[in-house]
């Protein structure tokens, strides 16, 4: 699958947006990686890489500050589709969001989100199946140490971060 245009998708509030300014630097099948600067600056928040599992259906990004202080992974659950006549792909974050900070404390947060958009009509029961297991998949993998190989295709590109060795 060849991407040229990224596109990210929320259901709350609705819109859809083209990561225009996204570096695509791995194209593989089941697997993108980007580099970015934050849609929105802030103070606390510069730019990031992310890493697109696309057919386990989640996102991991690590989210830097401007002195490239490493401020924590954000994990988002998402589901993709691809338009092969664009070459684009729509990323649909599913609302549930993993951060993991660099102490190695792990945080669920927006499960609320994803109530509100089933009662809302924006999301239905399948997606909400399949948001859960991509939740599921998502921490059973963190929970067993693999944050450090899931990240491992951004360490190609992001020079400035390595785990350390004991994790």
């Amino acid at each position: 699958m060849t991407v040229s245009a990224l596109y990210r998708r929320r259901l709350i509030p609705e819109e859809c947006v083209r990561l225009k300014d996204d570096i695509i630097l791995l194209n593989e099948p089941g697997l993108l990686v980007t580099s970015w600067k934050a849609l929105k600056p802030r103070p606390d928040l510069s730019h990031g890489f992310s890493c697109y599992y696309l057919d386990e259906g989640y996102k991991i990004s690590r989210f830097y500050a401007a002195d490239n202080t490493l401020l924590y992974h954000y994990c988002d659950i998402i589901s993709a589709s691809y338009d092969p006549d664009a070459a684009s792909l729509i990323v649909t974050d599913l609302l549930a969001d993993v951060i993991i900070y660099p102490d190695g404390f792990v945080k669920v947060v927006d499960l609320e989100e994803m109530a509100d958009a089933l009662e809302a009509g924006v999301l239905d029961i399948p997606l909400l199946r399949t948001a859960l297991r991509s939740l599921n998949r998502l921490l059973q993998a963190v929970y067993a140490g693999r944050l450090p190989e899931l990240s491992r295709p951004m360490e190609r590109f992001d020079t400035g971060f390595s785990f350390p060795q004991d994790l």
